[in-house]
């Protein structure tokens, strides 16, 4: 074969080589996509179900309406776990351990609370609530109106009670001072019964005597009264100077023991709390105190309330007053009458009033003049009014001053106008009488001044008392006499 014919052949056999080896790696590089592209499609149609069972094709399309916008980073079923858990959070508070459960365990856990909270809640109302179709708002509502209706009886139960309260106490106001005068008049009419009967006996003695033996028996009468009056003097002036060198020797005495030892606070009764606030409704101006039926508390006991970190004030004003209006056997409750925006009631604040005592009855004693409205008039029956004060709290009153007084309310000194002259006396023959009885309240006043000072028993005026019971913004609104 010639040359030219040979390479020909040759160029021609290296072609089909090539392109048989070209085709057989086409046919592999097929054979391999193909086999790939299958199982990326078996891949695919895995996940187009996968998909399909969390989201179809039209929840896929509106899924920013239905879910929302997400954030760069954020899935669509991140978002919709977060909406969850703030749902549940909002409804059983902080997650915790259910934080990692999954929604199943998580809407589980809401209704089965949800129909706990049900349960309780039916108690307190008088609707019907289906817990398979009720919704935490509308019962939420229902019980904000139920608790208003709640509210709204509340206090018109207690403005009933204070209208009664009122009335009755006007009533026992009104009956007192009947009686007083009552008493008074009877007891005028007796003395003046004993008078006229003795001045009787005596005129008829004298017009049996004759002049002379009228004479000498009056010169007797008048001998024997000065005699007594003497004697009498005596007594008193011997009584005035041991009770001078009595009263001395104490003072002498506790100078003495004040310089071994420093002598009590003689107020210290006055300071010790009755209880403590422990729960506080500040929406409802409620506060609930640890102390109940079993320590003699009732309805319309009042207490100033002090700061749990400090010692009751000496002028007795706390930073709030509330009135007791339920009563348990361990707990009451009381409504707040007056507290400080500044400063709040907290729990564990000290109650306490001055005339209450859970384990005694302390004994009390008024003396003085009292302006119990505030008019700058002394008020005429103010201290019985302020007996009546201490009694319906459930102390006792005594007219002088002993060593079994616990506490003395002391008001303004009785005044005492000039002796008349003789005068006045021509001109108004009682002047005299009242002076007398003028003086002799003015000798009581400082009598019970002295002997409290003497024995040491604590002075209240009358606003401090008022401080020391949780009193004092309801005798300000005129609700005490």
């Amino acid at each position: 074969m010639p040359a030219g014919k040979r390479q020909q052949s040759n160029t021609m056999l290296y072609s089909l080589v090539t392109f048989v080896g070209l085709f057989i790696i086409a046919t592999i590089l097929a054979v391999i996509f193909y086999v790939k592209f299958e199982d990326s499609r078996a891949r695919a149609q895995e996940s187009q179900r996968r998909l399909a069972d969390i989201i179809t094709n039209g929840d896929w399309r509106d899924r920013e309406r239905i879910i929302g916008t997400v954030t760069t980073g954020q899935t669509y079923i991140g978002k919709m776990v977060d909406y969850l858990d703030k749902t549940v959070a909002t409804v059983v508070g902080p997650l915790g351990q259910l934080r990692d459960s999954s929604a199943e365990v998580k809407v589980e856990t809401v209704d089965r609370r949800l129909r706990d909270v049900l349960k309780l809640v039916q108690t307190r109302l008088d609707e019907k609530i289906d817990p398979n179709v009720a919704g935490l708002v509308p019962v939420v509502q229902k019980l904000k109106a139920a608790l208003d209706r709640t509210i709204d009886e509340r206090d018109g139960f207690n403005k009933e009670l204070i209208e009664l309260r009122q009335r009755f106490d006007d009533a026992m106001a009104a009956t007192q001072e009947k009686e007083k005068q009552l008493e008074e008049e009877k007891e005028q009419y007796h003395q003046q019964v004993i008078d006229i009967t003795q001045k009787y006996e005596e005129l008829k003695l004298l017009m049996e005597k004759t002049s002379d033996e009228r004479a000498n028996t009056l010169i007797a009468q008048l001998e024997q009264e000065k005699a007594t009056r003497k004697a009498t003097s005596d007594e008193l002036l011997r009584a005035q100077a041991e009770l001078k060198m009595t009263q001395g020797r104490m003072e002498r005495a506790l100078d003495e023991l004040g310089q071994i030892m420093p002598s009590p606070d003689h107020e210290a009764a006055a300071f010790e709390p009755d209880g403590k606030v422990i729960l506080i409704d500040d929406q409802a101006g409620v506060v609930y105190l640890n102390i109940g039926t079993d320590d003699r508390v009732y309805q319309g006991l009042t207490f100033s309330i002090y700061d749990r970190n400090a010692p009751i004030p000496k002028g007795g004003k706390g930073k709030a007053e509330v009135e007791v209006f339920g009563v348990g056997q361990k707990v009451s409750s009381a409504r707040i009458i007056r507290s400080q925006k500044k400063m709040p009631i907290a729990v564990n604040d000290i109650v306490a009033n001055l005339v209450w005592d859970s384990k005694k009855t302390n004994l009390f004693v008024v003396a003085g003049k009292f302006d119990l409205n505030g008019d700058a008039v002394f008020d005429r029956n103010a201290i019985d009014k302020i007996k009546a004060l201490i009694e319906g709290w459930g102390g006792t009153v005594a007219d002088t001053v002993s060593f079994d007084t616990d506490f003395l309310i002391l008001g303004s000194p009785p005044s005492v106008p000039p002796k008349p002259s003789p005068e006045d006396l021509e001109v108004d023959p009682m002047a005299n009488e009242r002076y007398e009885a003028a003086l002799q309240k003015f000798d009581l006043y400082k009598e019970a001044q002295n002997r409290a000072q003497g024995l040491r028993i604590p002075l209240f005026t009358y606003d401090r008392f008022l401080h020391f019971i949780g009193y004092k913004e309801q005798a300000n609104k005129g609700g005490v006499f």
